[in-house]
Parts: C-alpha cells; structure tokens; sequence
C-alpha cells in the first residue's frame, strides 16, 4: 500500500514538474495558494518523501515488488 501511495505522489509531482516545465505552471501552487503556502509546501514535502521512497522500488528483487 505505501508502495501504490508513494508512486501516486510522485506521478502527481512528475504532472506537476511537466506543467512547469511546459506551460510555467504551477498547479499544486495554484490549487493552494502559492508556493509559500503552508499546504502547498506540505505537498512539495509529501511529493519529495515519496520520491524518496520510489527509489527503493529499484533495489528491490520483483518478487517482493509484486506482493505490494
């Protein structure tokens, strides 16, 4: 389950980096009221630890990533 939650967060974070990236764009900003925005950094937060935690999906052997 937290496997499926990190990769829905850094999917919403890939979105979002393509939007600015494209469009110079922010929508989480927008959504919330700015990126100094206490919620909108809670997000950044959330999105970057989820990050984090994809990148041990990397080093995990397939059989373990298919039970989650």
């Amino acid at each position: 389950m937290t496997d499926r939650i990190a990769l829905i967060l850094s999917i919403i974070g890939a979105l979002n980096w393509g939007l600015i990236g494209i469009f110079k764009f922010d929508l989480v900003a927008w959504i919330c009221g700015g990126q100094t925005a206490a919620i909108s950094r809670v997000i950044y937060t959330l999105v970057g630890l989820a990050g984090i935690w994809c990148i041990s999906l990397l080093f995990r052997k397939r059989s373990a990533i298919s039970e989650n």
